[in-house]
């Protein structure tokens, strides 16, 4: 059974939840069992998802388990036996969808705490950190994060020896994404024709999850400029850019963004957002890593 492990900036979980959602195969989710899981996994369940947690040191074991073949999981000696013969052809089943031999793929998802892209060395630590630690279960990774003023294209050629191939959020170009404004606006191209209708003006942009949590990115990221009150007080900061997606809608996205304005002293301007990018990687490394095992 293929497996896809996706590393993910709790910034980026609606994206996540949806493209998710979204994937018409039988998919089986796992998740990393950690502080920043639980809303994640509250969403998913919201939209029908059933998802297992498990703590990081048994999920290398778990997907080990599940991927054996079901000769292993059942000694020959013991299929004489019919209780045994139709648990063993009851396993065979489960990747079966509808009378059709349809591959399963399991989808583990490590999410991340908010804050990381505070300091660039260490948010690209961790995740090579979290990488080598699934590269052991997986057949491939997708770095669900943008650049966050650092490449992650290097990761490619410091990971080669691991034979895991990685995949990233990419534009239309096939350039990785900035940071997850650039993945909610539909990439750089995008995000740069935005931050340049501004003619000068500083423009803050919020998406449901920022508009959310950008009082505990202060907390967690140190005072980095995007979070520093006294930086958002500056005047020639003028105006919240909103951007809505396809999950994240509502009185509670409508409430937290004029919050934030009134706080601010900020004009809002809407801006429909896109799940094309977060859709698209997703579905370009399920699709590869599942060419690995044909039917």
């Amino acid at each position: 059974m293929p497996v896809l492990s996706i590393i993910a900036c709790e910034m980026l979980e609606d994206e996540l939840v949806y493209v998710l959602s979204k994937d018409q195969n039988p998919v089986r989710l796992i998740t990393f069992e950690n502080r920043q899981c639980f809303r994640f996994v509250r969403k998913l369940k919201s939209r029908n998802c059933q998802v297992r947690l498990f703590p990081s040191d048994r999920i290398s074991f778990f997907v080990k388990q599940m991927n054996c073949p079901v000769s292993l999981k059942i000694p020959n000696f013991l299929l004489k036996f019919p209780l045994f013969g139709k648990i063993h052809e009851n396993l065979k089943g489960k990747n079966r969808a509808k009378g059709k031999n349809i591959e399963t793929i399991t989808v583990v998802i490590n999410i991340l705490k908010l804050g990381l892209h505070a300091d660039c060395d260490h948010l690209k630590f961790e995740i090579y950190r979290n990488m080598k630690e699934m590269a052991d279960f997986s057949d491939g990774i997708l770095i669900y994060y943008g650049n966050c003023g650092r490449p992650l294209r290097a990761l490619e050629a410091e990971f080669k020896d691991f034979n895991c191939p990685l995949y990233f959020l990419e534009d239309e170009k096939g350039d990785i994404v900035d940071d997850c404004i650039s993945v909610a606006l539909g990439g750089n191209d995008a995000y740069a024709e935005v931050t340049q209708s501004g003619n000068g003006t500083g423009i803050i942009y919020l998406t449901p999850m920022w508009a959310s949590s950008w009082k505990d990115m202060k907390k967690e990221s140190l005072g980095t400029s995007d979070v520093d009150e006294s930086f958002l007080k500056n005047p020639l900061y003028k105006k919240v850019v909103k951007i809505g997606n396809e999950i994240s809608r509502g009185d509670e996205f409508d409430k937290n963004v004029l919050n934030f304005a009134r706080t601010f002293d900020m004009s809002v301007v809407e801006r429909e957002g896109s799940m094309e990018i977060a859709r698209r990687a997703y579905l370009n490394a399920r699709n590869n890593i599942c060419k690995k095992f044909p039917d």
